[in-house]
């Protein structure tokens, strides 16, 4: 379909502050040019079109990133299971009721950012995070692959282990790569992925890598306590738009 110039200027900016939060935080792209995307055109494309922004800048952040990954096993865990959610996610796209499904997983955000503030101290240790990885991982690859967005399920639950920033984006972006090198092919399996859209989601890359200098270089000026509280800012601003699209 045909778009003038004020929706490119619009999918543009999307994707340029996508790419400031992705660069500040590991995560953030999806959140902003998903549904972007997803009104100009439909789910379906939006999915498609964020493939490759999904993966090339997390193949940089993981190499960049990659001295400071966790001594376990988790975070290929972690990603390995979100790749059988995306799969699984991937093949209901079609047809999932994404409107229960936004509403649900606002739900989970909201109380999720309800108990950080009442009990701001509260974490979720090494060993709990270890035994509940798989069902949250599976959920979040559902989630990716069914509506483009995972992050309420997988920004909570790596936010809640109070990971340090790098080793944060490490995780984040190994889950992202792993996640996408299962969709792509299966995206092609199903008659959604041509040619003509892998260019569209190859030129989207270019506004995110172009900002996301920006977004790291803000970080590093961020204090830990700072970067918490940047993440919960992200987690509710996502759970008023999960709100908005499922009810508007």
């Amino acid at each position: 379909m045909p778009i003038d110039l004020s929706q490119l200027a619009l999918i543009f900016v999307c994707l340029a502050l996508g790419g400031i939060l992705k660069g500040a935080t590991g995560a953030g792209a999806p959140i902003l040019a998903v549904p972007a995307l997803a009104a100009i055109f439909n789910v379906k494309l939006a999915v498609v079109i964020m493939m490759m922004p999904n993966l090339l800048p997390n193949v940089w952040q993981c190499w960049r990133f990659r001295r400071d990954r966790l001594p376990s096993n988790f975070a290929w865990i972690f990603a390995g299971v979100g790749a059988s959610g995306a799969l699984a996610g991937t093949f209901v796209l079609a047809w999932l009721p994404h409107e229960a499904l936004s509403l649900t997983v606002a739900g989970a955000v909201i109380a999720y950012l309800i108990l950080r503030l009442a009990r701001p101290d509260w974490r979720l240790a090494m060993g709990a995070a270890e035994r509940y990885a798989a069902p949250a991982a599976f959920l979040a690859g559902l989630l990716q692959g069914s509506s483009g967005i995972s992050a309420p399920v997988s920004i909570s639950y790596l936010n809640a282990m109070r990971l340090k920033r790098e080793t944060y984006v490490f995780t984040i972006s190994l889950f992202f790569v792993t996640m996408t090198l299962v969709q792509v092919p299966t995206l092609a399996l199903v008659g959604l992925l041509s040619p003509g859209l892998l260019a569209a989601s190859l030129v989207a890359v270019m506004p995110i890598l172009l900002f996301m200098p920006a977004g790291a270089a803000l970080a590093r000026r961020l204090s830990p306590a700072a970067f918490d509280r940047a993440i919960m800012v992200l987690l509710a601003g996502l759970a008023v738009k999960l709100v908005w699209s499922a009810v508007g």
